[in-house]
């Protein structure tokens, strides 16, 4: 199946989110929280993506999570991920209870497509103080994509991971999961990066890149924004709509995409240094405010 066949089944299989000028969105992907041991990325911005996903959910934001959430290749079972990052999970979980959590599965947690294998490991979890298990997040669906309808303009935004672009991630994600756990995570030790990924491999982003641009320019340029490369992608009006979010594992700052007021911006994260000395975090922002209606089409 081509790349353009792949796209097109996750965009008319997509969940529908209808929105309006008052909705808030905040969008993230590739955090591949691990289990908090040398080859767990997500672990040195922990604090830096807690921090921003708690201001989210205090402001009433909605969260789309785009992929990647959960490294499923470097870890055989959540288990470890969980108790690794129970705090994240129990922010997660109270944005579950109010309907305000809204999950893409990507190619390192493409098991998550199977709603059974969700259900089992992600709707409870073992409480050792009381000694039985307690709920997680119960219910929870994984989508391929997300498409934001606005009510009254009718203007969509697709969302989705991305690899649908990369047949060897997406068609052979089992044989890639495969060489991460045998090969190239113990040799992530001594600084030798995994070639098959796009985030590590240049060409391949480009590659990645350059199939969901032409996607998009046959589809009307409709507004699409994927992660899975890593790399933050913010076009002007009138150019192809294609974003990217970044992702949760950049040095020392994790990126992401904001809708409000019916604007979108790109935002960054990052641990600031005080005049006295004294760490904290900060929003910066990169790109934006723009009105989503600019980037319709005639």
């Amino acid at each position: 199946m081509s790349s353009k066949k792949r796209l097109d089944r996750a965009y008319k299989n997509a969940k529908i989110l209808n929105f309006d000028d008052s909705s808030k969105f905040i969008l993230f992907s590739d955090c591949h929280r691990g289990d908090n041991s040398f080859a767990d990325d997500f672990a040195n911005n922990r604090n830096i993506y807690f921090h921003a996903l708690k201001h989210y959910y205090t402001e009433g934001f909605q969260y789309c999570e785009l992929g990647d959430g959960d490294e499923l290749w470097e870890n055989i079972s959540f288990q470890p991920i969980l108790e690794a990052h129970k705090n994240v999970y129990m922010l997660m979980k109270q944005f579950h209870e109010q309907e305000r959590l809204h999950m893409i599965w990507g190619n390192h947690d493409m098991v998550y497509r199977n709603p059974n294998y969700v259900e089992k490991h992600l709707s409870t979890y073992f409480d050792p103080k009381i000694g039985e298990d307690v709920e997680l997040l119960c219910n929870l669906q994984y989508h391929e994509g997300i498409v934001l309808k606005h009510s009254e303009t009718s203007q969509e935004l697709f969302l989705t991971h991305g690899h649908q672009a990369d047949w060897w991630n997406y068609t052979f994600w089992r044989w890639s999961r495969f060489l991460v756990r045998v090969l190239w995570k113990p040799l992530n030790v001594m600084g030798i990066a995994d070639p098959t990924s796009p985030a590590k491999n240049y060409k391949e982003l480009i590659k990645v890149e350059r199939r969901t641009k032409k996607w998009i320019a046959e589809n009307n340029n409709l507004i699409t924004v994927i992660g899975h490369t890593h790399r933050p992608r913010f076009p002007e009006p009138g150019d192809i709509a294609f974003f990217n979010d970044g992702s949760c594992v950049h040095p020392r700052s994790i990126t992401g995409l904001e809708i409000e007021n019916s604007k979108i911006s790109l935002i960054k994260w990052q641990i600031a240094t005080r005049e006295d000395g004294t760490l904290q975090i900060v929003r910066v922002l990169l790109e934006g405010p723009t009105s989503l209606i600019e980037y319709i089409t005639d």
